[in-house]
């Protein structure tokens, strides 16, 4: 047995299967002494487990020792393997499958290894390693160019580091196919900072608008510039006022802005609520 292969038994098969699949996938190989096509599948199972690394553990039983659990389990032809996620069996095959069909279903069952790595940036970034958790999304990315959260993982990192440009450059290259919510809400804030760059800082527009509080394109610049800063509440009111006071483009902008902080602030239920109710009323 290698260090991610290991012998199970009856008594040790709910610790060492069942809740060890709580933490990564577990394939236990059910086979016996006098099984020809389990001795030819079993270098196969251990080639894989030592190749993947610890992304699953292969447990071993002979039904034959532990002929109760095969029949909980209702193994009616050996080898069999079955695949354990999160405390269950997801999956499973009979006989010995040459390594393109083991490797097709450990596809199905394990993570890859590029999944595996932004898994591991996730924790990271939990910990507050910001360093150590980019470092790792772009080892992941290297791996599987494709691999979209990655990318969504990434962009969310350097929104929180405020390097706007680079979370700009990585949502990029996410196809629109695959643009779900946490991207809307990214790009959300990206788009927010692209239009703080053009204008001045809050007191000079505050100043201004005292001057001219008439301007509905003022108000709408005070808002985008409290967008900017997360200040979504105060932002929105202004929106409104803009809303209620205003015709043509000056009103379509405001709307539309209005729908962007809604998304940049999903997480203030009541906020958005609130909100969606008013602007709805403007508008009918």
């Amino acid at each position: 047995m290698s260090e991610h292969s290991i012998e199970v038994t009856s008594a040790s098969f709910e610790q060492d299967v069942v809740e060890a699949s709580r933490s990564r996938p577990v394939l236990v190989d059910f086979w016996a002494p006098w099984c020809g096509p389990c001795r030819a599948l079993t270098p196969v199972l251990e080639k894989l487990a030592a190749e993947y690394g610890g992304a699953f553990r292969l447990a071993k039983l002979n039904t034959d020792e532990n002929p109760e659990t095969a029949s909980r389990f209702g193994v009616r032809g050996i080898p069999n393997v079955k695949a354990f996620v999160d405390g269950r069996m997801v999956r499973e095959f009979t006989g010995a499958l040459p390594e393109p069909g083991v490797r097709q279903f450990l596809s199905l069952v394990v993570p890859s290894r590029a999944e595996t790595i932004r898994r591991q940036a996730r924790d990271l970034i939990a910990q507050g390693d910001f360093d150590s958790a980019e470092a790792r999304l772009t080892e992941a990315l290297a791996l599987e160019p494709e691999l979209y959260l990655a990318h969504l993982d990434l962009a969310e990192l350097l929104v929180a580091r405020q390097d706007l440009a680079a979370a700009e450059t990585v949502l990029e290259g996410i196809p629109e196919h695959r643009r779900e919510s946490r991207y809307e809400l990214l790009a959300g804030k990206v788009t927010s900072w692209k239009r703080a760059q053009a204008l001045p800082d809050l007191s000079e527009i505050a100043a201004r608008l005292e001057r001219e509080p008439d301007n509905p394109e003022v108000r709408v610049a005070l808002a985008e510039r409290l967008i900017s800063e997360m200040q979504y509440e105060p932002a929105l009111e202004e929106l409104l006022r803009v809303v209620r006071a205003s015709r043509g483009t000056p009103r379509d902008e405001a709307c539309k802005a209005m729908l962007r902080v809604f998304t940049l602030a999903s997480d203030q239920s009541d906020l958005v609520t609130r909100y969606r109710r008013l602007l709805a009323a403007e508008l009918n």
